[in-house]
């Protein structure tokens, strides 16, 4: 092995990897393995006589390539762009830096909402008194009643 290799790339073979290695290697359950195969996100995966999928190390890259992209945050269509435009040679990055920035901003929008809640929650839990009495600005706040918490 190369230095420039990371240690979940396969070694070098050119034998056909049933799904159990495939799922080792690249560290997605064989059930989702299935799964991305069934969204079409793997080439079609040959199979034995007997009917077992046997994955070749191309397809093992690109379960690891997946894996990363949901690790990011991206959708299954996302991803499932992000792999044909990974597949094509002659793309255009700005494609992919597209994709990119939409997810960086649907992400930004989202991390902002969490944070409005987060603000609101302990606003919320610094009005409440948490003793024995029944009044709860909490309860009220989801009752939909105003509180001067917001």
């Amino acid at each position: 092995m190369n230095a420039a290799m990371k240690p979940s790339t396969p070694a070098p073979t050119s034998r056909p990897i049933p799904i159990g290695q495939a799922a080792r290697l690249s560290q997605v359950s064989a059930k989702m393995i299935r799964h991305y195969e069934s969204l079409g996100l793997l080439s079609t995966v040959a199979r034995t006589d007997n009917g077992y999928r046997q994955y070749s190390e191309a397809d093992v890259r690109s379960l690891q390539f997946i894996k990363r992209g949901r690790n990011l945050g991206f959708s299954m269509a996302e991803i499932a762009e992000l792999v044909d435009l990974w597949h094509n040679r002659k793309r255009a990055s700005a494609s992919v830096k597209r994709i990119a920035q939409k997810h960086v901003d649907e992400l930004t929008q989202r991390i902002e909402s969490m944070q409005a809640m987060q603000r609101t929650l302990a606003s919320l839990l610094a009005h409440c008194q948490g003793d024995e009495r029944p009044d709860c600005p909490i309860l009220d706040d989801l009752a939909g009643h105003c509180c001067n918490a917001s």
